[in-house]
C-alpha cells in the first residue's frame, strides 16, 4: 500500500467534480477498482497508475507522494516535446 495515495486520488478527483463511474469509465476500469484505489484496499498496477497520472494531468511522483505538485513540469521539454505531450494528451481525454 501506499500512502496517502488513495486520499491523492480522491481530493483530484472531487476537485473535477466527478464521480468514480465517470473516472473509472473513461480510464477502461470498474467503479469498485477506482473505489478501492481511494479507500487504500487495492495499489493500481503501474499501467493504471500512469493512466490516472495522465487522466488527472499530474505526475506519478505526485500520485505515489514522492512530489508535492499537481502539475506536470515542463520547462526542460522543447518546443516539439511539448506539442507531442499536448496531442497525447488530447487523445486520452
Amino acid at each position: 500500500m501506499i500512502h496517502g495515495l488513495g486520499e491523492r486520488l480522491h481530493n483530484l478527483r472531487r476537485a473535477r467534480n466527478l464521480s468514480q463511474k465517470e473516472v473509472s469509465s473513461a480510464l477502461g476500469i470498474s467503479a469498485s477498482v477506482l473505489s478501492n484505489y481511494e479507500s487504500g484496499e487495492r495499489t493500481p498496477s503501474i499501467e493504471n497508475l500512469v493512466a490516472l497520472s495522465s487522466f488527472y494531468r499530474c505526475s506519478t511522483d505526485y500520485l505515489l507522494g514522492i512530489d508535492r505538485s499537481t502539475t506536470l513540469n515542463v520547462s526542460n521539454l522543447s518546443e516539439t516535446q511539448i506539442q507531442l505531450l499536448q496531442a497525447f494528451l488530447s487523445t486520452i481525454k
